[in-house]
């Protein structure tokens, strides 16, 4: 567990804290640092669920391996690199949006203008 976990709060470590608490509470904190660590993990998971190499991604993306860590690095993207990265790794990109009032959608398109711009 992180440095943090161990950290004493009131004489007890968060390990403590949460094997105290009842199973179900454990099971959704369990299923939200799961969670959590995933999207940390961001396009690195991604390529590896997609079992792909660096060296793979960046020849589908017509770049150099060390342009592929960087991607991975980048805590933000252009939607146009996210969608390349995604089909890169054999998958497609949607972009959920849900507004106040409304049911969730999927915004279409976006993340395509620099497919346009190549094409014209």
């Amino acid at each position: 567990m992180a440095d943090s976990a161990k950290a004493s709060v009131l004489g007890r470590t968060l390990d403590e804290m949460i094997a105290a608490m009842p199973a179900d509470a454990q099971a959704r904190i369990a299923e939200r640092t799961a969670h959590l660590q995933a999207e940390v993990e961001g396009l690195k998971a991604l390529r590896k669920l997609a079992q792909r190499s660096q060296e793979q991604i960046a020849q589908s993306l017509g770049v150099k391996q060390p342009a592929v860590v960087k991607i991975e690095r980048q805590a933000d993207l252009y939607l146009s690199t996210l969608r390349r990265f995604v089909e890169a790794a054999g998958g497609t990109l949607e972009l959920r949006v849900e507004l106040p009032g409304t049911g969730p959608f999927t915004l279409t398109g976006v993340g395509e203008i620099e497919a346009a711009h190549r094409a014209a």
